[in-house]
Formats: C-alpha cells, structure tokens, sequence
C-alpha cells in the first residue's frame, strides 16, 4: 500500500527499422515515512494511453500493491477510470500544473497573463465551495471568448478538487506531479544527449543507469522526508487521519476513516515490493 502514487510517461526515439516515438511509463510510490520508490519502467507502443496504463497498474497491484490512498496524474483521458478499475476507492488527483497549461492553448498568448491571474484564486481556494464560487467568476469573465476553456475545467473539476480537502503542507506535495516531473527531467536530459536508440533495451538501460546515479549523497532524499513529515498532525477537512506514518488520507472519508491507522511499517514494506529510488525497476521491458 502508497499513500500517494505518481504516475506519468516521457517519450524517447527509438530506431525500429525507422526512428520512431515510444512512451516509457514511469510510477512512483510514497510511503508513509516519506520514501519515494521507483516501481518500474514500461516501454509501451503509440502514444501514451489509458488502456496501457491499465496493464502496468493491474501488474503493480499483482505485485503487491494492495491499495493506493490518492494517485496523481496528468489529464490524459481515461485515465481515472483506469486508476479506479484496479484500486476502486483511490482519489484521483488530477494536476493542476497540466490543467493550466491546458487552459492556455485555448486562448491568444496575450490573454495569458490575465487567465492565470484569475484562475489562482480557484486553486488557492480554502475549500470546495469557494472553490466553486471563484470559478463562477472566471467563466463569467471568459466563457464568452472562450467558451472552451470553461468546458476543460467542468470536466476536469471532479479530479481537480480533492487535494482542496487537506491542510496547505500535502496539498503542495499532491497538487501535481511535480515529484515524478523532476525524475523525468533528470530521463529527458539522458536521452537528449544520445538523440535515439536503436532498441528499446538501449533505452530501458540508458533510464536504469540514470536512475541508480540520482541523489548520490541522500540529501533529495532527506529533503523529501522532512516535507513529508513536516507536520504530523495535518489533517483532510473532514478531520480524517492524515498521509503521515500510521495515518491516512481518506476519499470522501466515511468509508476508509480508519483502514490505514493500523498498517505496520513491516506491512507497508510487504504490500510495496517496489524498488527504491536507487533500486528502479523494468516492468515489461
């Protein structure tokens, strides 16, 4: 069991018969004690998609895995219904990073400046139903000019708010992907420097090798652990357990108020025979 999941793709050049883009999924799991762990690398073909993701989260709970408190992800259609056909009451939280950055293709660049202006008081929001509110106010201000961008956020609005249930310090972990981004820029600027490879070995290889050189020293690390347990007693609004050791972020909460406090370290340890982040490992590759 991970309190909290990160899952997302990069996409490397690899030369099958022609040089050609493949997605390598990337998840990472965190664990009550604050450790990040690397839980594999799948090599997929096309464009990355929810049916794929579906295969590798199927083989992560097969592996172990038993349960997800909240997963993390980008936008990618299909997706939350993936995540909750193998973990069935997993909060899916979508990133708001990727949400805004969604937002901005739908308007001139001129515009720009002024949409992040007002969409910050919808994501800084105290709770849901200011969240609400502030919302009203920007599609007032721009569902005329741009009626698109109003649609992406009410479609997106059932995975965007749940983080609006926490207190401030794991709202800024779980908010956005931004713990799996880091390590994908560190996979980015492997792969730019060998251009393509020519299988998908080469390039499951290049990212492994990456990987066992991150974070040397272990002062990522303890960072990490010290922004996860920076506050033990923060709790969801609804007064639930929080992602600190022995506790738990819970879904809407009434059905899972108590599953997790009881959970061991050694438990934990069992469930998430993942790698850690010096030991990743390759899924189907």
């Amino acid at each position: 069991m991970y309190p909290v999941l990160f899952i997302d793709a990069i996409v490397v050049k690899v030369r099958d018969g022609q040089v050609r883009n493949k997605p390598i999924y990337v998840v990472i799991g965190v664990t009550v004690n604050g450790e990040r762990d690397i839980l594999g690398l799948w090599v997929g073909d096309g464009s990355e998609g929810a049916k794929f993701w579906l295969q590798i989260l199927t083989e992560l709970k097969n592996r172990g895995v038993a349960d997800v408190c909240i997963a993390v992800c980008d936008g990618l259609k299909g997706l939350p219904d993936a995540i909750n056909t193998v973990w069935e009451l997993t909060t899916v939280q979508a990133c708001i990073i990727h949400l805004i950055r969604n937002t901005f293709r739908y308007a001139s660049r001129k515009y720009w400046d002024q949409i992040a202006h007002d969409l910050r008081p919808i994501y800084t929001a105290a709770t849901e139903a200011e969240a609400r509110a502030r919302f009203n106010e920007f599609a007032e201000k721009w569902s005329k000019p741009y009626p698109a961008i109003t649609r992406l956020w009410q479609n997106a609005w059932a995975e965007f708010v749940p983080f609006l249930d926490y207190d401030v310090e794991i709202r800024k972990i779980i908010c956005s992907t931004n713990a799996i981004e880091s390590l994908n820029a560190r996979y980015r600027r492997a792969v730019r420097v060998r251009g393509h490879f020519p299988n998908e070995q080469a390039a499951l290889k290049c990212l492994y090798l990456t990987t066992r050189s991150l974070d040397p020293t272990g002062q990522g690390r303890a960072r990490w652990a010290t922004r996860w347990l920076s506050r033990p007693e923060a709790r969801c609004r609804h007064y639930c357990r929080s992602v600190s050791p022995g506790r738990s972020p819970n879904r809407a909460c009434a059905s899972r108020r108590t599953r997790l406090s009881t959970v061991s370290r050694s438990e934990m340890l069992d469930a998430g025979r993942g790698w850690g982040s010096s030991r990743p490992g390759s899924g189907n590759g």
